[in-house]
């Protein structure tokens, strides 16, 4: 059954894609209310009401559990106690397993091999001994990251051609925190794909983009990507048999590596809307965010057909200032965040220049 027009979903992370869910919920007929620790957040602009609480509050929990339908969330990293917790009292997607997978690098890359989908080589690493004889083993190179909590290329670093000896000192470095050396791969291009998996088992995949990152940070997600249709169809495919297999409700964004036969890695998936499913704002009639709606909300998913091809760009930082000459050009849609403070390495919006398919 499909949930009622004036049902309110709930939001933990009041961050740019919970205002863009939130956008999408009214839009459908819904009322959303936000659970976030920092007043006056983006979301917080366009939802209905905001819990301003921290997002393992016990109490503030309880209270979003009540108010809401359903619950989703639009970070991965929400406390899997949390989540756990609410779905006792409340349906949250997608599910708390997606958590639990994703928030772990070495349990996501060991779930993704399990059910046949290849990634990089990865060893785990606790310590400065392991690190030397994971770096042996991948003969001196690869990318050390923390297991947990790294977003946007943080909590990483690169060893490239480096003798097997004399690490003394990087697993306290890195915070003295689980970590996972993966083997570098000799890719061609990056891809994502972003699908949706409803209530009732039914799936949608949009076109992939091809990303290009810029200090670890999204840069653009340009459609078509330069790819052939069966890479295409073959991450697709991987994508529906991840959301199949967590038994998810939701959208869920995966990204692969692209070696020049066109084969795939998967690199690591995002259990919520992603950064590189922007464009489906302006180049396909039901945005990821609307589909992320339909999904938890039990209405039926809508086609993932892109009308046009198109490049997203994040505004990073500074780049707010090109604001004013962006909106000069046609054929393009702009989407600011409402953050009042341009800082380094800051989503502060994102746009998207499309071009009609012939």
């Amino acid at each position: 059954m499909s949930l009622p027009a004036g049902s309110t979903i709930g939001i933990i992370g009041g961050g740019q894609l919970g205002r863009m869910l939130a956008m999408a919920a009214a839009r459908l007929g819904y009322r959303t209310v936000v659970l976030e620790p920092q007043a006056d957040c983006p979301a917080a602009q366009v939802a209905n009401r905001q819990i301003t609480a921290a997002y393992d509050d016990t109490a503030a929990l309880a209270e979003l559990a009540a108010a809401s339908a359903v619950v989703t969330y639009e970070f991965e990293n929400v406390p899997v106690v949390a989540a756990t917790a609410l779905a006792a009292k409340v349906p949250v997607y997608p599910p708390a397993r997606a958590l639990e997978v994703s928030q772990d690098r070495l349990a996501e890359k060991n779930f993704l091999n399990g059910i046949g989908i290849p990634t990089a080589d990865y060893c785990p690493v606790d310590n400065d001994e392991e690190l030397t004889a994971a770096l042996k083993k991948f003969n001196g190179s690869g990318i050390l990251k923390t297991r947990r909590m790294g977003y946007d290329g943080k909590g990483q670093r690169v060893f490239r051609n480096m003798e097997t000896g004399g690490f003394a000192g990087t697993c306290e470095a890195m915070g003295n925190v689980p970590l996972i050396l993966e083997s570098f791969v000799a890719f061609e291009r990056e891809i994502s794909v972003i699908a949706a998996r409803g209530l009732g088992g039914g799936l949608a995949a949009y076109d992939p983009a091809e990303n290009v990152h810029r200090n670890g940070i999204l840069h653009t997600s340009t459609l078509p990507a330069g790819i052939k249709p069966e890479t295409a169809a073959a991450a697709q495919a991987a994508a529906a048999k991840i959301l199949t297999a967590l038994d998810y409700v939701g959208i869920i964004g995966v990204e692969f590596f692209v070696h020049a036969d066109g084969s795939l890695l998967a690199n690591e998936m995002a259990p919520r809307v992603h950064n590189s499913g922007h464009w489906t704002e302006a180049a396909a009639t039901v945005s990821q965010f609307e589909q992320h709606i339909r999904a938890l909300a039990g209405l039926p998913l809508g086609s993932p057909a892109r009308h046009s091809d198109c490049v997203m760009e994040n505004l990073i930082g500074d780049d707010i200032l090109r604001v004013p000459a962006l909106l000069a050009e046609a054929d393009l849609m702009l989407h600011l965040y409402g953050k009042a403070e341009a800082r380094p390495g800051r989503k502060m919006g994102h746009f998207t220049r499309v071009s009609r398919r012939a």
